[in-house]
């Protein structure tokens, strides 16, 4: 898990939602902080906005760990940039 990327999540969560600071953490889920499902949506367009990477709001389901959700935008991050590399002569 990106210490940086879990930072960011913590950081749009917390504008978003106003789960206690105590309660943060990467295992906590998104039931445990009570995130509804129009905050799930807006975590889901902040993500894609401010860490540019697509993470559908489907995706985001109540089970799902802080820690979850950073490895998802860590892997997503990877397969972009992995993607943007020029491709080496066979």
């Amino acid at each position: 898990m990106s210490a940086a990327t879990y930072e960011q999540l913590v950081d749009l969560l917390t504008k978003l939602h106003d789960a206690p600071a105590d309660r943060i953490r990467p295992e906590a889920t998104l039931g445990e902080l009570d995130v509804d499902s129009l905050t799930t949506v807006e975590i889901s367009i902040r993500i894609e906005r401010d860490l540019g990477v697509k993470v559908g709001d489907d995706e985001l389901q109540p089970d799902l760990t802080l820690g979850d959700i950073v490895g998802l935008v860590d892997t997503r991050r990877a397969t972009v940039c992995n993607s943007l590399k020029p491709s080496e002569p066979a």
